[in-house]
Parts: structure tokens; C-alpha cells; sequence
């Protein structure tokens, strides 16, 4: 149990630090008055985000608590109550209360939802989507708007890096500063943090080891540590292929990694509840296949990038893939017969394929039979080929596939 004075110096710290923050916004629109609970990875700006609804609304009175803080180790459900009594004994006005990473406190939701019962304007932060389970949902009660934050978009990671597009950009000089821009946020992601550094791989490492550690062995008290990191591994270097838990385990057991396969899938559920990866399954495939057979992709290929050597082709179907999780609600799919297409987003009959560069005809004769099969079966009409940097549009009897770079696409 922590003290009552204790929290006074935390609370008051925590806001003169807040109060003192000046940061590039990021464009979120917020509901007046509406309650948050923000999920996403590491450093992804959940916390950021918290200060921006702090500024957009222009609070005076709030409660800020970081639940990281090493003084709050020792922080229980039943100490909320003190904290707010706390509070009252610094300021006599009703806080809007803001709680970050407070999936670090066993039994926060009931708190949480006591809270809004009474009135109170509370948004929160969570690094785990265990906070999403039906039961916690259940417990909120329809009070809060849960909303997932992603790394930045490139739009957004061209602004954090000073750069306002002209009109027309793309026909002049700053193409080329865009195109750079790209390569550097394919291979480091879009981490907010990551950019003021120089080295990129060293900061994403440490945000890898904390995820790692931090969210997963020690959340879930695993004994394997050298089967769960191999395989992450395996799940990097397996991006844009469809590949099966049991092949995993199959190569595990030969690294020496004794583990079953129930004991993988197990695994990779703590690694997307730490939205470190995610998955997808062929849309034609059935029920058994969809939980046995996947394609991976990473939460950010700067994280990814730490696993690979020299893969643009993998980073770039990874980039295109956490797009579209930003686009759309809706189930993202591959669709795979006899020959595969690596997206397919049903709710919105759109086909896509990613490859760095068609310039190679035996290349661009793969991609587009790959299209041309997968428009005839599904009666779709337009799809495209996300490129490096390249541009066209081709007429074909199934109708029309255009090539369009990621820069483009994303803009």
C-alpha cells in the first residue's frame, strides 16, 4: 500500500510535468466529453494522446497518473480510493481523470466503471487487448469509446518529420524526399519516439526487449523464453507466406526448442494480446485451417526489421497490411485457391497485391495471373499491385489493375 503523501507529490508532479509539455498533435477527433480507453503497443502514443485530450479540452482540473511510475509498484485496487482522496486534499474541484498503463493494477475496470456512475469525465491506457475481453467490456458497460492506437501513418510521419506537402508534389523536386522518407519508415517503423533518434535499431530493440520481458514472460510467467523468441522469429521471417503452427513447431523442436503446438498457439495469443503481431487466414479456407494455418505480420516494421536482413519485400507487405488494419473495421483476408492474392477485404471487393518492383517480366506475369485469377473468381473488377515506386494501369478482360506505389497509395 502506498501512502497518501506519497500520492500527493506523485499527483502534483505528474501534472506540473503535463502542463509543461509542448508536442506535435496527432489528428484525433474526440467526442465532447466522451470517455476513452485507448489500446495499443508500446509507445505506440497512447500516453501522448492522453495529453492531447487533456489540451483539447482545455482542462485545468485533472488527475494524470502513470501506472509505469516505479513509486506505484506497490499500488492496489483498493488504494484508488485514497488516490481520489488525495486529490481532494490538493484541489477542491472535481478532476477529469486520465490513467495510463493501468492495466499494471489488478481489478481497475470495476473501479473505472464506479467512476463513470458517478460523473466523472475518465479516459485510460492499456498495453494488453485482454482489456478488450467481453468480460471487462461487460464490467464497463457501454461507458467508454475503446479506440486502438497504431504507430503513426506515413502522413503522420512525415508531418512529426517537418515535411508539408506541396500541391502537386509528386511531379516535382519533393517526390524524392517523400520516396526517402518512405525507405527510412519501412525499415523503422512509425513509432513516435523512434525519430529523434540516430540509432533507430538500438531504441527499437530496447521498446522490443521491454514488450518482450516486460508484457509477455513475466506477465504470463513463461518458463521457454528461447521458444517464444524463436518464435517471433520465425513469425518475421515467415511475413507475406502462409505457414502453419505445426511447421513452426516442427522447426523449433529441430533448434532444439521442445514445444507443442498447443503450447505455440498459446504463445502467439500473448503476442497479440501485447499487439506486438497479428494475423490473417485465407478467406477460402475452412475452420480448421483458419486456426492452423496463417500469415503474420508485425504491429511495426521497425520492430519487425530487427529480425531480418535486407527483406524490403517482406517490410513493404507488412507496411501495406498495417494500413489496411488502419482503414478498415472489417475482416482482412488472403485469398488463396490454387494461386494466392495477399490481401482480399471482402466488405469492400477489393483485391491487392504488393511486390517492390514488376519491372522483371516473369515477375509481372506472376502478380497479374495471381489478380486475374482471383478477380474472375470473386467477380471483381478493379484491383491493384502496391509497388515500391511504381505506376500504371493495365486493361484487362477481367477489368482494370492498377500499379501504384505505397507512397501514393498511403497519401
Amino acid at each position: 500500500m502506498v501512502s497518501i503523501e506519497s500520492l500527493k507529490k506523485i499527483i502534483i508532479e505528474s501534472r506540473d510535468y503535463v502542463q509543461s509539455l509542448s508536442f506535435k498533435d496527432r489528428n484525433f477527433e474526440f467526442e465532447k466529453n466522451a470517455n476513452y480507453v485507448f489500446v495499443g503497443m508500446r509507445r505506440a502514443g497512447k500516453t501522448f494522446l492522453i495529453y492531447n485530450l487533456i489540451k483539447d479540452r482545455a482542462r485545468e482540473d485533472f488527475l494524470y497518473i502513470n501506472f509505469e511510475d516505479e513509486r506505484l509498484m506497490e499500488f492496489e485496487v483498493a488504494d484508488f480510493d485514497l488516490l481520489l482522496e488525495a486529490y481532494n486534499q490538493l484541489f477542491s474541484k472535481k478532476p477529469a481523470i486520465y490513467f495510463d498503463e493501468i492495466q499494471n493494477i489488478l481489478g481497475w475496470e470495476k473501479f473505472c466503471r464506479r467512476l463513470a456512475d458517478f460523473g466523472y469525465e475518465i479516459s485510460i491506457t492499456g498495453s494488453n487487448a485482454s482489456m478488450l475481453s467481453r468480460e471487462i467490456a461487460s464490467t464497463l458497460g457501454g461507458r467508454f469509446i475503446v479506440k486502438e492506437i497504431q504507430a503513426l501513418s506515413f502522413a503522420e510521419f512525415l508531418f512529426f518529420n517537418g515535411v508539408k506537402l506541396a500541391d502537386n508534389f509528386e511531379y516535382g523536386k519533393q517526390k524524392s524526399e517523400v520516396v526517402r522518407f518512405m525507405d527510412e519508415y519501412m525499415h523503422y517503423g512509425g513509432l513516435p519516439e523512434c525519430i529523434k533518434y540516430n540509432d533507430k535499431r538500438n531504441y527499437l530493440s530496447n521498446i522490443f526487449q521491454k514488450v518482450f520481458f516486460g508484457d509477455i514472460i513475466a506477465r504470463y510467467k513463461l518458463k521457454n523464453e528461447f521458444a517464444l523468441r524463436l518464435l517471433i522469429k520465425k513469425m518475421a521471417e515467415s511475413v507475406n507466406n502462409e505457414t502453419s503452427f505445426n511447421r513452426i513447431k516442427n522447426i523449433l523442436n529441430s533448434s532444439n526448442a521442445k514445444v507443442g503446438t498447443g503450447t505455440l498457439i498459446e504463445y502467439f495469443g500473448y503476442l497479440e494480446e501485447s499487439f506486438l503481431v497479428f494475423s490473417i487466414t485465407n478467406f477460402t479456407a475452412k475452420f480448421a485451417e483458419k486456426e492452423s494455418k496463417k500469415k503474420f505480420y508485425f504491429a511495426d516494421t521497425g520492430i519487425l526489421n530487427l529480425f531480418l536482413i535486407d527483406q524490403k519485400s517482406k517490410l513493404l507487405e507488412n507496411l501495406v497490411y498495417i494500413e489496411l488494419r488502419r482503414r478498415f473495421q472489417s475482416e482482412i483476408y488472403f485469398y488463396k485457391r490454387i494461386i494466392e492474392t495477399d490481401f482480399y477485404i471482402p466488405d469492400h471487393n477489393l483485391l491487392i497485391q504488393v511486390c517492390i518492383s514488376v519491372k522483371d517480366y516473369e515477375t509481372r506475369e506472376r502478380e497479374l495471373k495471381s489478380l486475374k485469377y482471383s478477380m474472375r473468381e470473386l467477380k471483381v473488377n478493379k484491383s491493384m499491385i502496391i509497388t515500391y515506386d511504381e505506376q500504371e494501369k493495365i486493361e484487362i478482360a477481367e477489368g482494370e489493375i492498377e500499379l501504384i506505389p505505397y507512397w501514393k497509395w498511403v497519401l
